[in-house]
């Protein structure tokens, strides 16, 4: 019973739940090491998080650089 009701949780409010999960752990990173170096390590995450997804999708990164600085 439990479990269901997690699960029918999860599938109809996932972005509110990843937003709430998100906020607090920015929240305490900002406690514990201060408003700019929280911000730093969140950066940090969303590039490492941006990176990961595109090696799983397997895009090649020599084109993708070569067309960001193409002229």
């Amino acid at each position: 019973m439990e479990a269901e009701f997690f699960i029918k949780l999860w599938h109809n409010h996932k972005g509110k739940i990843i937003g709430v999960l998100g906020g607090l752990v920015f929240a305490l990173f900002v406690i514990s090491f201060g408003f700019l170096e929280a911000l730093f390590i969140c950066i940090c995450i969303a590039l490492g998080f941006y990176l990961g997804k595109r090696i799983d999708m397997k895009i090649n990164h020599r084109q993708s650089t070569d067309d960001i600085f193409k002229n």
